[in-house]
């Protein structure tokens, strides 16, 4: 029987970009909404959709030998026990909304008279991130009651709770809701895990970092594309004091002499200025393409 690698994806807000990170990494996942089972176009992975809160646990306890997480939940899996089994592998600096990380905030009503953490002494803390929360107050010795909230965490002050410990990517539903951070209880993104038994397996460990770099090449490549343009060798100089790229561009001879060819990477944002200028310093034939991976 060929061996399968059982890998756990996020369900819920990561679910999309999750799925759409695959896929420039060139794995083509498909799932149904009746289903928590997505069909992957790899006969030896095996997926499963797993709440974020969860992956950790079921890491550890080897039920799937790796998965992509936050480091909120990892965090909030250590606080919970003595013992884990997770080896992390890699770190995928993506979110629901972008490629950026997330932050766990401190939050209290506009009005109220809380300024700092330690204001906050004896008051209720509202959170879905209990165990990290309890931890952050204990290191600040700040004595704190924290309840764990089932969501709409951010209506909850100043009726329910004095202040929440919320998750935010733009700030948008905090200010929506009249709140106001005063501390960062910490910052997070997307990791994948093993099970340190599955990376003691020559065959998982090898397809859990093959993984690993496809999906940090698709990160890599968000936001770049590559140009390539003719020029001739008498106009190179100009060309590529114009050119920023990832690393030094290529220039290869072309088969009429005195001209070359100049391949190179640079930021998406660019290109709608450097391509006049380009132009202007006599390069010809100009080509932007998309990139899918970098490798770095």
């Amino acid at each position: 029987m060929a061996p399968v690698l059982k890998l756990g994806l996020p369900k819920g807000s990561l679910q999309d970009a999750t799925v759409q990170l695959f896929a420039r990494a060139g794995f083509n996942i498909y799932v149904s909404s009746r289903s928590y089972y997505p069909v992957v176009d790899d006969e030896e992975i095996e997926c499963l959709l797993i709440r974020a809160q969860e992956m950790a646990r079921y890491v550890s306890d080897g039920v799937i030998d790796a998965g992509l997480t936050g480091l909120d939940w990892i965090a909030e899996h250590a606080a919970a026990t003595s013992q884990t089994s997770i080896s992390p592998v890699a770190d995928l600096v993506y979110a629901k909304q972008s490629f950026g990380r997330v932050k766990w905030v401190l939050a209290v009503p506009e009005g109220s008279p809380f300024q700092r953490p330690q204001d906050l002494s004896g008051k209720t803390i509202a959170t879905e991130l209990v165990r990290a929360t309890e931890a952050y107050f204990k290191r600040l010795n700040v004595p704190v009651n924290v309840e764990f909230s089932w969501g709409a965490t951010e209506v909850k002050p100043p009726v329910l709770a004095d202040a929440i410990v919320e998750v935010t990517e733009t700030g948008s539903s905090l200010r929506a809701n009249r709140l106001r951070v005063i501390d960062t209880v910490l910052e997070s993104n997307t990791q994948l895990i093993a099970n340190t038994r599955a990376m003691d397996d020559a065959w998982k460990r090898t397809k859990i970092e093959n993984i690993a770099l496809l999906l940090r090449a698709a990160i890599a490549a968000q936001g770049r594309v590559g140009l390539m343009l003719n020029v001739k060798r008498e106009h190179l100089p100009a060309i590529l004091a114009l050119l920023p790229a990832l690393q030094r561009p290529t220039v290869s001879p072309l088969s009429e002499d005195g001209w070359v060819a100049v391949n190179t990477i640079i930021e998406e944002r660019l290109v709608r200025e450097l391509m006049p200028r380009l132009k202007a310093a006599n390069a010809q034939g100009i080509v932007e393409y998309p990139l899918n991976k970098i490798v770095l």
